[in-house]
């Protein structure tokens, strides 16, 4: 019952909280008739329902307004129809961490000759990627790039050179590479979220290398004072 409050005012008892509605009050939409509607269709056709048992059912189900008018209708059919249409859950709320996927491909290869070169900081990187090491070093750097598609393939061929590839912790990685007096290197250790992108390493190492591994963890201020002296 109503409270009186400082000042006259009129507060609200615990027990007079608006109601919330559960499962069982939720308003049906005609999709949500529709499938009981099939449930009892089904029915029939298996010999479960007469047809005089159908359209009773079916008159109920068109004028209910809940899933708690809707429910007993089909609760004494086999629970395996069931499944599908049961009251509808909460969904969860979207993602907000930003999408690794998406936009046009800013660099398509990355070729060292006798040289270097690097592809690091925000780039987008296509469906295919070649990397290509002739006596130089090639680094490819995914901490910051987005992906043009979901799955990735690099093409990694190092002679007498060597490729770095690094890859974050929220993208997956898959190295199918093979060598001739050289190898590839993988020290990932984990696979990325379900969802996240996935990269395809491959190619061939001959007389050199190709090292795929996570990002450097950043070093504290003692570290650094101990490097330099």
């Amino acid at each position: 019952m109503p409270l009186s409050g400082v000042g006259g005012a009129t507060l609200v008892s615990v027990s007079e909280q608006p109601h919330l509605p559960g499962p069982q009050e939720m308003r049906a939409s005609n999709a949500d008739r529709e499938r009981f509607a099939k449930v009892l269709h089904d029915a029939m056709a298996e010999g479960r329902l007469t047809v005089t048992e159908l359209e009773e059912r079916l008159d109920h189900v068109y004028a209910a307004r809940t899933f708690g008018e809707l429910e007993p209708l089909v609760r004494d059919l086999p629970n395996q129809q069931l499944v599908a249409y049961q009251s509808p859950l909460p969904q969860p709320a979207p993602s907000t961490h930003p999408t690794r996927v998406g936009g046009r491909g800013t660099s398509s290869s990355a070729v060292a000759i006798m040289s270097g070169s690097e592809r690091k900081g925000p780039w987008t990187i296509p469906p295919t990627f070649n990397a290509f090491a002739l006596m130089g070093g090639v680094e490819i750097d995914l901490t910051y790039a987005t992906f043009e598609a979901q799955e990735t393939t690099i093409q990694a061929f190092a002679l007498m050179g060597g490729i770095e590839i690094t890859v974050p912790p929220d993208v997956t990685v898959y190295v199918t590479g093979s060598g001739f007096m050289g190898g590839f290197g993988n020290s990932i250790r984990t696979q990325g979220p379900p969802g996240s992108p996935i990269v395809r390493i491959t190619g061939m190492a001959i007389m050199g290398g190709v090292d795929v591994r996570p990002p450097k963890k950043p070093k504290n201020k003692k570290q650094k004072e101990i490097e330099e002296g």
